[in-house]
């Protein structure tokens, strides 16, 4: 009883807390600045508080030099190991355990018309400023606070950082100018990056046709910026070069040193063991002892840091042993990336010496350590690898799953267009708890407008919730596309805001793929159709009325004033941030790197397939063997009666799949995507499993495979021998299922990974087409 009544009165002293609260205009604003912050953080601050205030509201923010020149309203920074300030005491804090004494935490605090910012040392400063600006609300003529106001706060991962390589190979970086370099490295620190990663000019992707200036000079300007706002400067280094040939291992320490020399600051050195880079463990850490040497000439207090990415068993533990044995000083941590060794793994093997930092791909849908899970063929055709990708529930879960295996992370980033994962996993990096709609929130009233938080918030949900499952099934990608809508009529003072301009074009750009798709499968449904028929109307005839039906996707497109919304945005896109979505239009550098306009069209039913097919049809013999071409043609997805057929990565058509039904590895990104094959053969998986149950078990079947290479199939856990075993793309293997095993009615269905180490992952073996047929 003591404890419900202690309870209540709790609740009520809340309510009326809450209540008591009210909104204060800081309209009239000036800023006094603690000495004890460093002068280059004091003088961003400024800049960051008139520069972000000014363009949200309108209001000017004065600097003072002290209390006797304050205005109506003043923003104190200071830290909290200061005493006074002009002889104003700040706050009190609770001990020395609250946030603002802890690294990078801090406290804001409203109390007698003055706004505390008060951080544990001058970066913290800058975070705190973060937190104000993304919780209060602006208007013209309005900057609002609660004068409730009290927040500290600390983080919990002593890195968060984001790799924004400028280079050839990024869809959107490479177009920046220094100015826009600024301001996206400003606004990652606002939402508490405090690192940052470049690509130097080490690697050999050539010069960009959007370069602003040369990679050699961003690689200093980025170099200054992080120093101006405190925050690391991190590079990525490789080396592509045979090690072992001592000339050539000169000359890259060289290069490596001179982009040292000329950069003011710099941190921390990463060393891709792998990815790219084929040398031993042996050659590769003489040569960062090495490195490390050259490396503190100029920069004292950085570190070499290394993944273990495309190492063999054998050299992981070789790498392990070195340490046992050197114990090397001149290591600082190592990088847990893309086929690195599992990152639970590498933690435990570590000495505990050693940091240990996450590489997380936020910026890929496939063909990455965290693929769209049930990504849908038809989004994996045309969105590719590099689409735009708010996800911001899976992202945060990803983060949570892995961080408390490491000390934080730097992310991989290609470009602008994983914009929300980024700020997904630096505000969970700083508070793994933060319920992801209050990030969101945040994110859309700094980014976009505060009376649009919640709205815009609910909006980057849907477009996740887009991609979840079949798109033909997914009932809500046409709700989310009328919400972008109205929003997009309502807010037309966003409509040159690149961050607005990505969410809208692809609300349009699923919703067109979506009508293509369904429109596309019933052509092909009615083609297959006339292709059965053709005993009666001759081949040549059916072939023909066939083609014309699929090809009517080109002839009567259908939602042309959606495709033309995704044209202007792409264009709106490459002029506001430099996105790159054409190879032809905008010059990408290849078109895996985001050209979802290239493909806006691409074939979403079998036609480019079927003409080819039909050519191939045309060369035969006699209309005998054309007609049961066509049968096979026709009936390709239909297994029989009593049997079964399996898309494997095709989450729409592949009900029997067990293991997560997405790119798995990847689709075959064949002719630079232009692939003219079946669709389901560019969609697979290098080991399905697979399970059916109501069998016969008085009848025998016969399983039917297609892919690509070997298929070492596994019944019940038993292998079995083929009677058909064609290993080129597309053809057919066959196998006869042991009656014993069907004696229960189930039998589940598993594939053997071949050792194929020699070869390179594009040459694996691949599982696309499955059927359980009844004889």
């Amino acid at each position: 009883m003591r404890l419900k009544i202690t309870l209540l009165f709790f609740c009520l002293f809340i309510s009326i807390t809450a209540a008591l609260a009210t909104p204060v205009n800081l309209n009239k604003l000036t800023v006094l600045i603690s000495e004890d912050i460093k002068p280059q953080v004091s003088a961003a601050a400024l800049e960051v508080l008139q520069d972000e205030i000014g363009k949200r509201s309108k209001i000017n923010v004065s600097p003072i030099q002290n209390w006797k020149e304050a205005g109506k309203f003043t923003i104190a920074l200071t830290l909290s190991s200061t005493a006074s300030l002009d002889g104003k005491t700040p706050p009190k804090s609770t001990g020395k355990d609250s946030p603002e004494f802890q690294a990078e935490g801090f406290r804001v605090v409203w109390t007698e018309n003055v706004l505390w910012i008060i951080g544990a040392d001058s970066r913290a400063v800058l975070f705190g400023i973060g937190e104000l600006l993304r919780t209060a609300s602006f208007a013209k003529g309005e900057f609002i606070i609660d004068d409730q106001l009290d927040v500290a706060s600390a983080p919990q991962y002593s890195l968060r950082g984001h790799q924004i390589g400028y280079r050839n190979l990024a869809n959107s970086y490479d177009a920046w100018s220094v100015d826009q370099y600024e301001q996206y490295i400003r606004e990652l620190m606002l939402f508490g990056t405090n690192a940052i990663e470049n690509i130097p000019p080490t690697d050999e992707d050539g010069a960009s046709p959007h370069f602003k200036i040369s990679r050699e000079e961003m690689n200093v300007r980025m170099s200054e910026l992080c120093d101006k706002y405190d925050l690391e400067y991190w590079v990525w280094t490789p080396a592509t070069v045979d090690l072992s040939d001592l000339e050539i291992r000169a000359k890259e320490l060289d290069l490596h040193e001179a982009n040292y020399k000329k950069v003011p600051r710099l941190d921390n050195i990463f060393f891709p063991g792998g990815d790219p880079g084929h040398n031993h463990p042996s050659e590769v850490l003489p040569f960062l002892k090495e490195l490390h040497t050259r490396l503190i000439k100029y920069h004292p207090n950085a570190g070499i840091w290394i993944s273990l990415q495309g190492f063999s068993q054998e050299q992981v533990d070789y790498f392990y042993q070195y340490l046992e044995e050197n114990k090397p000083t001149w290591l600082r941590g190592v990088v847990s990336g893309p086929s690195s060794p599992p990152i639970s793994e590498t933690r435990f093997r570590l000495p505990k010496q050693y940091k240990h930092r996450n590489y997380p791909d936020v910026t890929h849908n496939v063909r990455s350590d965290y693929p769209v899970p049930n990504f849908d063929q038809a989004f994996a055709l045309t969105i590719g690898r590099e689409g735009i990708n708010p996800m911001p529930v899976f992202y945060a879960n990803v983060h949570n799953k892995y961080a408390p295996f490491t000390d934080g992370f730097v992310s991989y980033s290609d470009g602008c267009h994983d914009d929300v994962n980024k700020i997904i996993w630096s505000q969970r990096g700083w508070n793994p708890n933060k319920p992801v709609r209050d990030i969101l929130r945040e994110y859309s009233n700094f980014f976009f407008d505060s009376k649009l938080e919640e709205k815009a918030a609910e909006g980057i949900l849907g477009l996740e919730r887009n991609w979840a499952g079949s798109i033909i099934d997914n009932g809500g990608i046409e709700p989310t596309l009328a919400y972008w809508k109205s929003l997009e009529a309502a807010n037309p003072q966003l409509s040159g805001n690149w961050r607005w301009q990505m969410l809208v074009i692809r609300a349009y750009y699923d919703s067109y793929v979506r009508h293509r798709k369904i429109n596309e499968t019933a052509l092909e449904r009615q083609a297959n159709l006339v292709m059965l028929n053709a005993e009666e109307m001759g081949t040549e005839a059916a072939m023909t009325q066939a083609l014309a039906l699929v090809n009517q996707a080109d002839t009567q497109p259908i939602q042309q004033d959606s495709k033309k919304k995704i044209v202007d945005y792409a264009q709106a896109l490459f002029e506001t941030i430099g996105l790159q979505t054409s190879v032809e239009k905008y010059q990408a550098s290849n078109s895996q790197r985001g050209c979802i306009l290239d493909f806006v069209d691409y074939p979403l039913n079998n036609r480019w397939w079927l003409a080819d097919q039909f050519d191939s049809v045309r060369s035969m013999g006699s209309e005998e063997k054309k007609i049961a071409h066509l049968n096979l043609i026709a009936n390709w997805e239909n297994p029989g009666k009593g049997g079964f057929y399996d898309d494997v990565s095709n989450i729409a058509n592949s009900p029997h799949v067990t293991t997560t039904v997405y790119d798995a590895v990847d689709f075959g990104w064949w002719d630079s995507g232009y692939s003219r094959w079946r669709l389901s053969s560019q969609v697979y998986q290098n080991n399905p499993e697979l399970k059916y149950e109501d069998l016969d078990p008085t009848a025998r079947y016969l399983i039917r495979v297609t892919g690509y290479g070997d298929a070492l199939i596994r019944i019940d856990g038993r292998r079995l021998e083929p009677l058909v075993y064609d290993k080129e793309l597309g053809g057919f293997k066959e196998f006869i299922v042991p009656r014993d095993l069907v004696g229960d009615g189930k039998i589940s269905v598993s594939f053997d990974r071949p050792e194929e180490s020699h070869l390179r992952w594009r040459n694996y073996s691949r599982i696309s087409d499955v059927w359980l047929i009844k004889r």
